[in-house]
């Protein structure tokens, strides 16, 4: 399938969602060591209900990310509850190809997409939250230059232990040195 690359980071790039794409999005959100860290965890994912759900993302900051040495989709990430007189927003991301886990890719996507978010957007702020067992997404997170801002207290009961909700966000000063060069590079226009 082709992919359209809408921003282009180090190693990915980040591409608008495709409806046909469903298949490995239901796959990713049924497979629980994926969901674990995710909201839907609890819930089963019918493909018929991911292609609407798709489309109605499609409208959206909403973008597949793709290993841009393979063209092959690797996850996706968001820019959701866009604030613009506050300027601020939530942002997500899962790589639901468990090869790709603990590589560097989500901190690529992460950054290009914060990127993004700052530069293209006029964003000051971006937050996320994060489940207190997800250490990874942590360091993730922090090589982008987020903050922990707070946690709210055992707030997730998971496989019989009770986890944090984590709070982090991050401005546009907060950008680690090495983010603070060129932005993410738009694909040029038609």
């Amino acid at each position: 399938m082709p992919y359209f690359p809408k921003l282009r980071g180090e190693r990915v790039y980040l591409s608008p969602i495709d409806i046909d794409d469903a298949p490995k999005y239901t796959a990713w959100l049924n497979d629980l060591e994926i969901a674990r860290g995710l909201t839907v965890a609890s819930k089963s994912i019918a493909l018929a209900n991911e292609r609407d759900f798709l489309k109605e993302l499609s409208k959206k900051h909403v973008y597949g990310i793709v290993d841009a040495a393979t063209d092959t989709l690797i996850g996706n990430c968001a820019l959701e509850s866009i604030d613009q007189l506050n300027q601020s927003a939530e942002i997500g991301i899962v790589i639901g190809e468990p090869d790709y886990l603990g590589r560097g890719y989500g901190t690529d996507a992460m950054r290009t997409l914060v990127r993004y978010g700052f530069d293209y957007l006029n964003l000051h702020n971006i937050y996320l939250k994060v489940f207190g067992f997800n250490e990874r997404a942590v360091r993730c997170y922090e090589k982008v230059g987020f903050r922990l801002i707070g946690r709210q207290r055992e707030a997730l009961l998971q496989r019989g232990t009770r986890w944090d909700l984590i709070y982090m966000d991050i401005i546009p000063s907060d950008l680690t040195r090495s983010d603070a060069a060129p932005g993410p590079s738009a694909a040029p226009s038609a």
